[in-house]
């Protein structure tokens, strides 16, 4: 039971800091831009398979580098082409939008890589235990990404509350007029913060493609987990979303883990009530309902806290 307790721990963790590092890029572009990008876990995809290609091409290190920069090129222009001339027709054009973009990039990725898991491998350097809890050997690769999501936070609170470049990024969100009377080019800074964001998801695809499957509809499966972070911690809250991610990472984790019933833990029900829909309620596994935890959790803090945890605004 220790070891289950420990592992499901480190797992909980890791998933949870997976999830900051994709939720942290949406955080920053809805925070600053107000738009909620609905194409955020497609750049996630694009940057797991650029961080495939390039591996292939010229090894995992640069690659590290070069895909989620290639990514933030790609959410560069579709602000400048894309959003920057939907802005004036309000939000609903904006969800529009990026939901079309989507859908797109799915396509577009299906075609070149197909749909079939690719074969991104974790780098050899990083390919041992680093250490044995109990029985189980964790692996090292693990352990790097958990750092990288860690420094990527500390740096963004960094950068957003004790630099010049932060103290303009929040300014352009409340008061962009006077920004831009200071001599700072409005939407550039914007296109800038929306590159950054989706830089952000393409490093997560990198350093998450070769520890889960990186497939064409890799994206569907993390894309609205997002959304449930963000609305939790908080709409445009970094420290929220950090909670939220970790909460989330964990609850998600254990349920799996566990594997409990309500029949395991009370006991199977009167056989003389027959089969019904409540016997087949009783004997449902944690493990099954899992996947809807994040959206029941959603359900009661829109009824509750609709700001969320950390939130100035309601979602």
């Amino acid at each position: 039971m220790a070891e289950l307790i420990v592992i499901s721990t480190l797992n909980g963790v890791l998933f949870g800091m997976l999830l900051f590092l994709l939720s942290s890029g949406l955080t920053v572009i809805f925070s600053m831009m107000g738009v909620l990008n609905f194409a955020h876990a497609s750049f996630y995809m694009l940057g797991a398979f650029f961080g495939y290609q390039l591996t292939r091409w010229i090894g995992f290190w640069p690659a590290l580098v070069i895909a989620p920069l290639l990514v933030g090129v790609v959410g560069m222009g579709v602000e400048r082409y894309g959003l920057r001339n939907t802005h004036k027709h309000g939000h609903v054009a904006e969800l529009l939008l990026t939901f079309g973009l989507a859908f797109a990039i799915e396509e577009i990725v299906s075609m070149i890589w197909g749909k079939s898991p690719v074969d991104y491998r974790v780098p050899a350097v990083l390919d041992f235990p680093a250490f044995t809890v109990f029985s189980t050997n964790y692996p090292a690769y693990k352990i790097f990404m958990l750092v990288v999501s860690v420094v990527i936070f500390i740096a963004l609170l960094v950068t957003l509350k004790r630099t010049r470049v932060g103290l303009i990024v929040q300014a352009a969100l409340t008061h962009p007029s006077m920004v831009g009377h200071l001599g700072h080019n409005v939407g550039r800074v914007f296109m800038l913060v929306f590159g950054v964001g989706s830089a952000l998801a393409g490093l997560a695809g990198v350093i998450a493609g070769p520890s889960l499957v990186t497939q064409s509809d890799m994206a569907a499966y993390l894309g609205p987990i997002l959304f449930v972070v963000i609305v939790f911690g908080g709409l445009g809250s970094l420290p929220g979303a950090f909670i939220a991610s970790l909460l989330i990472g964990l609850i998600q984790t254990f349920a799996v883990a566990l594997n409990g019933s309500l029949a395991s833990v009370f006991g199977p029900l009167d056989p003389s009530l027959g089969p019904s829909p409540l016997t087949d309620i009783w004997n449902v596994t944690i493990a099954q309902i899992a996947p809807i935890l994040p959206y029941l959790l959603l359900v009661l803090v829109l009824i509750f806290r609709p700001m969320g945890l950390l939130g100035t605004r309601e979602s």
